[in-house]
């Protein structure tokens, strides 16, 4: 099996080489990361630029380009016809509820969409690097696991860890998506020639966040694992726009 790993955070991050280092002898592992930290890209891809891929001395490729770019070059250029699964991490940082809309580690995944396995989006709620081993084994467990899983075509697993060394996380949860609050607002900024700019500010707190939530599981020191899918139609509203249509004429 062939897995090919991405990330956000850049191909030096710590939590990309966490991430390789646990699974490197479960699978053929190979490494295409953006040369710089692109957290918040989303699933953007670059349309505008080539996108030119270079070698690190330990074997990592970086690219020019959004994690969308990594895994989409990986799949189809890099490594055509070889990849059997993405695994995408491990984020410095949450990526719960509404943050899965403009998170590039889970936008890495969600492009391993149409292989053979599932994806997979791993976190560590925290931006420090120290518990890093504790998630890096949680990451093995379940990459090594997922074989068995029968699951629909189109499924990325989204995995937070809490920050918390191994023996004091609790377990693992299955969990929905939460929702956060408004986010603040943005930050004024002028520079030292008058220019004025904008800072966008942090994420809002979580609104959604009881009882079977992503926020609920971590806080209460679980890992989180929440089914994701590319299908974003929302069925429960068919009937009543199918009224409001046929209401209309043209």
């Amino acid at each position: 099996m062939r897995i090919l790993i991405a990330n956000d955070d850049g191909v030096l991050a710590p939590g990309l080489r966490a991430l390789h280092d646990a699974l490197q002898d479960l699978a053929d592992c190979v490494v295409v990361a953006p040369a710089e930290d692109r957290s918040g890209a989303s699933s953007a891809l670059s349309l505008d630029k080539p996108l030119r891929p270079f070698t690190l001395d330990n074997g990592f490729i970086g690219l020019n380009g959004t994690p969308t770019d990594c895994v989409h070059l990986g799949i189809n250029a890099l490594f055509p016809d070889s990849v059997d699964m993405v695994v995408s991490g491990i984020n410095l940082g949450a990526n719960l509820g509404d943050d899965v809309l403009y998170s590039g580690t889970v936008a890495a995944a969600l492009e391993g969409r149409t292989l053979s396995r599932p994806a997979l989006a791993f976190s560590l709620v925290g931006r420090q690097p120290d518990n890093l081993p504790a998630a890096a084994a949680i990451a093995r467990r379940l990459v090594q696991a997922v074989d068995v899983l029968d699951l629909p075509p189109r499924t990325v697993l989204n995995v937070n860890i809490p920050n918390l060394p191994l023996e004091l996380i609790k377990g693992i949860q299955l969990t929905r998506l939460g929702h956060r609050a408004r986010a603040a607002r943005p930050v004024k900024w002028v520079d030292p020639r008058g220019k004025e700019g904008w800072w966008i500010s942090v994420a809002g707190d979580a609104e959604d966040g009881g009882d079977g939530t992503d926020f609920h599981a971590v806080m209460q020191g679980y890992v989180s694992v929440t089914p994701l899918r590319v299908d974003k139609t929302h069925y429960e509203v068919f009937d009543r726009l199918g009224d409001w249509l046929g209401g209309l004429e043209l």
